[in-house]
């Protein structure tokens, strides 16, 4: 005959999977006697979890199992087989765990918060399982040096520290991570998770989450994802301000009254989503209202700039958000796939200022991203601005303009046609030339073109123009030469200059074009 307990104690599947704190242990703490029951749907869970090579599932099972083995005579554990037809009602395993110890007047088990609380609400007793930490286990492998930490169980702790400009790798301890320690931080950070209003889970799959938990980025994998579970949490060392950056008052400048169309690059981890948080806060401290995208979010930002999750809405819904609210500026990090360069492009042609970040080895590969995408002539009337950052440094600023002329390099006046110019901000430098020839666009180095052409023909031309006019500029465009001299010379020159021009018109087949310093008048 079966003993009568006055007691009944619920477990929730978060109580078996995701609690700090082992469940046999709790029991044997807080419970001393009554009938403990556990759904056999829990049971199911775990089978199909095992299935799909959840480590945590497998460990579950064998803490249920080390449960029924308790040898406690005040306590039974007791396996329900809940009507199945019951489950077809529940949206979740959670909804009918809750319910089932509702109908029977048990108190429910549970390391789930959200779960705690709507069970209260209910009038069902709850005892929440797992420990109370003032700081969260992962914490102590940070210092004021540390990027980020990799943990993995059967591999010792390591963490990554110093700056972008110089930084190494640590190992933490010698001895190796176990699979329970690293469910244990697993554990609590999805319990702490629920609790802050700066943490949410970004994306959560089978097999992986990413969360953002105050300032700490957090990526989860497990088997058969990857080989063992582990988890990459990485932490802003410092936010600095534009200011911090060292850039010259011109273009600042830029900032402030041209740049609309701004594309920020780099390598991974070189200080890019940084530089945009500085340039974020920037526009906002200047009146202008600032909103972002992101996947994940990961910026740290004023409470007054908005952040939108890529992977909590549609391209098409983030569209249509901010086409009605118009902000003055949206930072679109970690731009990816054509649906992302689209809404790039449909939220600046509507007149929103856009500043994009995506991965490049060098800036001129960031303008490249768009020329599949796009029209030749639209692109800079979409990207005004390209900024390439190379560890943590502004390491090169272009600005694109639209032109029609002979590109460098070619010699027939009838090739001219619409050009884009990329050049150096703070020189004023062209650097490259983007246009179409024949079916296809190309973009073409001109320093390397001049430096070559300068190597040979050019040099040949420039020496005998020096030759009989030592004082002359001299420049090469396309085809054309111009040689720029002080008007008080054109007297003295005169059929002299007529000579060599016919000479090395004729010789190399260019144009010679004499210049007047101080006036546009050419002959």
């Amino acid at each position: 005959m079966r003993k009568a307990f006055r007691n009944i104690y619920v477990i929730d599947y978060s109580a078996v999977v995701e609690s700090s704190e082992p469940l046999t242990d709790f029991v044997i703490k807080n419970i001393r006697e009554g009938e403990i029951h556990i759904l056999k749907q829990v049971i199911d869970k775990l089978d199909e979890k095992i299935r799909e090579g959840d480590p945590q599932a497998v460990r579950g099972l064998e803490e249920i199992n080390k449960l029924k083995n308790l040898n406690n005579e005040n306590i039974e554990i007791r396996i329900i087989n809940y009507s199945q037809d019951k489950m077809l009602t529940y949206k979740t395993l959670e909804q009918l765990i809750r319910d089932y110890a509702y109908e029977i007047g048990g108190v429910l088990i549970t390391a789930d918060r959200y779960q705690e609380q709507v069970a209260s609400t209910l009038g069902v007793e709850v005892m929440r399982i797992g420990r109370e930490l003032e700081r969260l286990t992962f914490e102590k492998y940070f210092d004021e040096n540390t990027m980020s930490i990799h943990l993995k169980a059967g591999a010792p702790p390591r963490a990554k520290k110093g700056s972008p400009l110089k930084w190494y790798f640590e190992y933490l301890d010698n001895k190796p991570l176990t699979d329970r320690e690293i469910d244990q931080m697993i554990n609590e950070i999805l319990d702490e998770v629920k609790l802050r209003r700066k943490g949410f889970i970004e994306s959560e799959r089978p097999y992986s989450y990413i969360i953002q938990l105050g300032l700490y980025r957090i990526i989860i994998v497990k088997p058969p994802l990857s080989d063992t579970t582990e988890i990459t949490i990485t932490r802003p060392l410092a936010m600095p301000s534009l200011e911090s950056y060292n850039l010259k008052e011109p273009l600042i400048k830029r900032f402030i009254e041209k740049a609309e169309g701004i594309l920020i690059a780099g390598a991974p981890g070189m200080g890019k989503t940084t530089f945009a948080q500085a340039l974020a806060r920037f526009y906002m401290e200047r009146g202008k209202i600032v909103k972002t995208i992101e996947s994940p979010r990961d910026m740290h930002l004023p409470d007054e700039i908005s952040q939108y999750s890529k992977n909590k809405g549609s391209s098409e819904e983030l569209h249509d958000i901010l086409l009605l609210s118009r902000p003055d500026y949206t930072v679109f990090d970690e731009m990816r796939d054509d649906r992302d360069f689209e809404l790039y492009v449909d939220l600046r042609l509507a007149g929103i200022g856009m500043i994009g970040v995506l991965h490049a080895t060098s800036p001129i590969d960031a303008i490249q991203r768009f020329l599949r995408r796009i029209d030749l002539g639209m692109i800079p009337s979409i990207i005004d601005t390209v900024i390439f950052i190379n560890r943590g440094r502004v390491e090169k600023i272009y600005e694109l303009r639209l032109t029609v002329k002979l590109p460098t390099g070619l010699k027939e006046i009838e090739l001219a046609r619409p050009v884009v110019e990329v050049r150096d901000v703070e020189t004023g430098e062209l650097e490259y030339e983007i246009y179409t020839f024949g079916e296809q666009t190309v973009v073409v180095p001109v320093k390397r073109l001049r430096y070559e052409e300068e190597s040979s023909e050019d040099k040949k031309i420039f020496s005998e123009i020096k030759r009989q006019l030592p004082d002359a500029d001299i420049e090469r465009e396309g085809e054309i030469i111009w040689i720029s001299l002080p008007r008080e010379r054109v007297s003295s020159i005169g059929r002299n200059f007529i000579k060599l021009k016919k000479k090395l018109e004729r010789k190399y087949n260019v144009v010679l074009r004499l210049k007047l310093s101080g006036g546009e008048n050419e002959r």
